[in-house]
């Protein structure tokens, strides 16, 4: 499935603040330390970069999107750290990474290029380096497939191809030569909304999240070493 289409739509219009909420990329800066080298894989609305970079992270970027991968360098400062291109063919020298970030994007790919993608991450981290992951948990592929009113096409309507339960990726980690430290269930809240009702609502959800419950949006998020 050809998703470049989709994307460059959902990182370069209005909507990309939305599919990709800060909330999202305020919960990853949590495992990450300052001053670490950082390439995050699937450059969204560029709100990761940003806050990386006021935390005193050194980070990269890598997108399929020219467009997404210009706004960030000019736009957020990162004057040729972000670079165009695919997991499955990281332009960046072996060892260079102290964490590598792929923050819904194995999703997205097929089994030989997640695969691929996987060893090529392996490759540019540094020995004891990160890879930080989240994926939807058990999501139902078939129940948000769409057709093309045109071309009369079925596909996921955010190209979706995979998807994970704890033992399909604790597998597929292992199985790609990483030590996995951590996987756990979990949601996206913004804990920075304020009200008590809000609080026990974002509380709420992540209670059902950790119980896999479908109605509060759950993700499996995973920790895994390079050896």
């Amino acid at each position: 499935m050809h998703q470049e289409k989709i994307w460059d739509y959902l990182q370069n219009h209005d909507v990309s603040d939305i599919v990709f909420p800060e909330s999202r990329q305020r919960y990853f800066l949590n495992f990450i330390k300052k001053r670490e080298k950082v390439l995050n894989i699937g450059v969204g609305s560029g709100a990761f970069e940003r806050l990386a970079i006021e935390k005193r992270i050194d980070v990269y970027s890598l997108d399929p999107s020219e467009k997404a991968i210009d706004r960030i360098n000019n736009q957020v400062g990162l004057k040729g750290k972000a670079k165009v291109g695919y997991a499955q063919n990281i332009p960046f020298e072996t060892g260079f990474f102290d964490v590598v970030l792929m923050s819904e994007v194995l999703e997205h790919l097929d089994d030989n290029v997640l695969s691929a993608a996987l060893s090529e991450v392996l490759r540019v981290l540094k020995v004891g380096g990160r890879l930080i992951i989240s994926v939807p948990y058990q999501e139902e592929l078939l129940a948000r497939q769409i057709v093309c009113p045109n071309c009369g096409n079925i596909f996921h309507k955010v190209g979706h191809v995979q998807s994970f339960d704890k033992s399909r990726l604790l597998d597929l980690l292992t199985s790609h030569g990483y030590i996995v430290e951590r996987i756990w269930l979990g949601t996206f809240v913004d804990w920075r909304r304020r009200g008590l009702f809000k609080f026990a609502k974002s509380l709420l959800r992540v209670i059902l999240a950790k119980m896999g419950e479908g109605i509060a949006d759950p993700h499996l998020f995973a920790i895994a070493k390079k050896p």
